[in-house]
């Protein structure tokens, strides 16, 4: 008798997905189908799985810590376990540190490092072979305006996004043309739990031309990923800063960037 193969159901996985940008992403992706909420709290992404659910989508949760050495191996044995095949993966957990990196906990810099830079290239690179094979699917890379500049008050987060940025778009090159999406979104200032955690519990107030709100920037990011775009940065102002920015002097530049952070440490 020949074996039955039981397909596995496609899935968009989000990873921190239980506030912010992450949770405005994973109610898009569930209006096109089944979502898989990753993040560390259970509260938030069991209130969002109801949500979805009472909203008529489909949703299953799992609590994972990114920092963790193996939390790209949790996810994909979920997976697997579950009868579930990544179709495509929101990579958008991260967190950073604001202060000088030489007085800020090493511990927590290299933490933010495993988030923002290990964690999502490991599992990137273990959902992409499945998805270049079957030729579909994508990965959406929640990087920043960061990543175009240089970062000295928030040093390891800056250089963090912008490995994303460059892995990103080199993986775009890569399999262009195979069916697969890779794209790279690049918010600015967004009114989250981020800066609150960067700046250990200040409220700054971000400079209004530059804010846009969680949810524009999930849509924007959502739309240019199932276009296939290779990068998009939502907010005028936000692209033209990453445009313009690199070219000014560097020192003008790095003490530009130094009194931002400086002032967001003290809550401006």
């Amino acid at each position: 008798m020949a074996e039955v193969i039981q397909a596995r159901r496609d899935v968009t996985v989000v990873t921190g997905a239980s506030s912010g940008i992450g949770r405005e992403l994973a109610l898009l992706a569930a209006r096109q189908g089944e979502v898989l909420l990753v993040a560390r709290g259970e509260q938030g992404l069991r209130a969002l799985a109801t949500q979805i659910v009472a909203e008529g989508g489909r949703a299953t949760w799992l609590t994972c810590d990114g920092e963790e050495r193996d939390a790209a191996a949790q996810i994909t044995r979920h997976l697997a376990a579950n009868g579930m095949s990544c179709l495509q993966l929101v990579n958008n957990a991260g967190h950073g540190i604001v202060g000088l990196a030489h007085r800020s906990d090493c511990a927590a810099q290299i933490g933010s490092i495993d988030l923002n830079v290990r964690f999502l290239t490991d599992l990137a690179l273990a959902v992409l072979p499945g998805m270049v094979e079957r030729g579909k699917g994508g990965i959406l890379n929640v990087a920043s305006v960061a990543s175009f500049l240089p970062g000295p008050g928030m040093a390891v987060y800056y250089a963090g996004k912008a490995y994303v940025q460059t892995l990103s778009e080199s993986l775009w090159e890569e399999v262009r043309g195979s069916g697969v999406r890779i794209t790279s979104l690049c918010p600015g200032p967004v009114d989250t739990g981020f800066l609150g955690r960067a700046t250990g519990g200040a409220k700054p107030r971000e400079t209004s031309i530059f804010h846009v709100p969680a949810s524009e920037v999930a849509r924007t990011g959502w739309e240019a990923f199932q276009r296939g775009q290779r990068t998009i940065i939502p907010g005028f102002a936000n692209k033209m800063a990453a445009i313009l920015l690199p070219f000014l002097p560097r020192p003008i530049l790095l003490k530009m960037v130094m009194r931002r952070q400086s002032g967001r440490q003290d809550g401006r």
